[in-house]
């Protein structure tokens, strides 16, 4: 035991099932809860209007979850190793608990961390376990440093032994030393959220789990790709945040049915994503697979696909509801990069910048990495498919219900008629490219 310890905060905005929060109470008489805003992320820009709102937000619940154990988070703001390093100097903390990240920033911070802690005698402890349900680096195929293929990845990550979650702390007692404010939106970063932004942190993410669980998630594997019925988790921004433990949720999944299976599926590939960005943490801007592809140039395409007015009806709803949600559906996702990389040829880090300016669940792992797969420099075994938007809208969005909601000014044409306007007298824009159907 120590006299105290810091747990710092980083994307694991949770207080169960967290190794950085549990290791400190464990080791330590008293326990600093630290969050704090680091200027070089701030500065960056990486941190806009969406999730500005929603990390402030998932900080206030933490806090309130703290404050039930007897705690509270504090809070600090500017260079991220300076300040935990005043923290467990006020604080008389020997050791520093942070969990391990993947991308090439995080890794940068790590060693700045753990550098400015030595000059002060004390130590930075690192936790796996809390990012994924398997940590990068745990299962490899023979002879290479991680999976490039999805199928055989899952195969091994099925069968993988996983940890049991862990409970919150009993009680936590605290330092006495200032706990500083929480921040507001506007001390994370600057603008306008989108008008239907939902928001929330551990409290309100495990809310949605119960609810996901108890009413939609049998249902996925025939309903997860229904535009219209929008019928998935809506998780990913908690998972982004680590306000739900991505462990726990497939704990409680489980795969007793066809729809849990299909939901825990998709963890595995966030885990697949982030065992590669381990590995590669260039394949963040840089091409994973080299195609030497000849990207277009073309400003006015561009802009038109980040406004919705492409002049195909599913490609603008997908669009529209991004800018009016900060999130969108995930066959939208598939169809709208499709449409940006494969049939206009534009470079996919254009997209995976503008996805990441709206998207709260933009995290580096997940949205470069879907990019690449999608524009084919990626994991896809088929980088040559293109997806026709015309049969994507016919299979996904039949009667239209997804593009009359994101498309108003489309909403008197019946049934699927509505996917094609231009065989109509409907005052729309006309579409960028032709497609086979149309």
């Amino acid at each position: 035991m120590t006299a105290a310890a810091v747990a710092l905060f980083t994307r694991d905005l949770r207080v169960r099932d967290n190794p950085v929060l549990t290791a400190a109470h464990r080791d330590a008489d008293t326990v600093a809860p630290l969050f704090v805003l680091d200027e070089a992320i701030l500065s960056g820009g990486t941190c806009p209007p969406n999730r500005a709102h929603f990390l402030a937000a998932a900080l206030r619940e933490l806090d309130d979850e703290l404050r039930e154990l007897g705690g509270r988070l504090i809070v600090r703001a500017g260079d991220l190793a300076e300040e935990v390093a005043r923290v467990a100097a006020a604080a008389d903390a020997s050791v520093v608990h942070i969990a391990a990240d993947f991308s090439a920033y995080s890794r940068r911070r790590e060693q700045r961390l753990r550098d400015r802690l030595a000059r002060d005698g004390r130590e930075l402890r690192v936790h796996s376990a809390s990012l994924t349900v398997v940590e990068p680096g745990d299962l490899l195929p023979a002879g290479r440093d991680h999976f490039a293929v999805f199928t055989p990845y899952l195969r091994q990550w099925t069968g993988a032994q996983r940890r049991a979650p862990l409970r919150a702390p009993h009680h936590l007692a605290l330092p006495r030393i200032p706990a500083g404010s929480l921040p507001e939106p506007g001390d994370i970063g600057a603008g306008k959220p989108s008008p239907e932004l939902s928001v929330g942190g551990e409290t309100t993410g495990r809310k949605v789990l119960r609810d996901w669980l108890s009413r939609s998630v049998d249902d996925y594997a025939r309903g997860g790709d229904d535009l219209a019925a929008d019928s998935t988790s809506r998780l990913s921004p908690y998972l982004h945040f680590g306000c739900l433990s991505p462990a726990e949720v497939v704990r409680r999944a489980g795969n007793s049915t066809e729809g849990a299976a299909a939901f825990v599926r998709q963890l595995a590939w966030r885990d697949f994503h982030h065992q590669v960005l381990a590995a590669r943490p260039d394949a963040a801007w840089a091409d994973y697979r080299d195609r030497e592809i000849r990207w277009r140039e073309d400003g006015q395409a561009v802009e038109a696909w980040c406004e919705g007015r492409t002049g195909i009806p599913i490609v603008d709803a997908g669009m529209r509801q991004l800018r009016a949600q900060g999130w969108m559906h995930n066959r939208a996702r598939l169809i709208t990069a499709s449409f940006l990389t494969k049939s206009l040829r534009v470079d996919w880090r254009i997209g995976a910048r503008h996805f990441r300016y709206w998207l709260v669940d933009a995290d580096v792992a997940n949205n470069q990495l879907n990019w690449q797969w999608v524009a084919g420099t990626g994991n896809d075994t088929r980088p040559n498919r293109v997806l026709n938007p015309l049969r994507q809208a016919e299979r996904y969005d039949p009667d239209g219900d997804y593009v009359r909601r994101w498309v108003p000014e489309l909403a008197g044409i019946e049934g699927r008629a509505i996917h094609r306007p231009w065989r109509t007298q409907a005052d729309y824009p006309a579409p960028m490219l032709e497609f086979p159907g149309m």
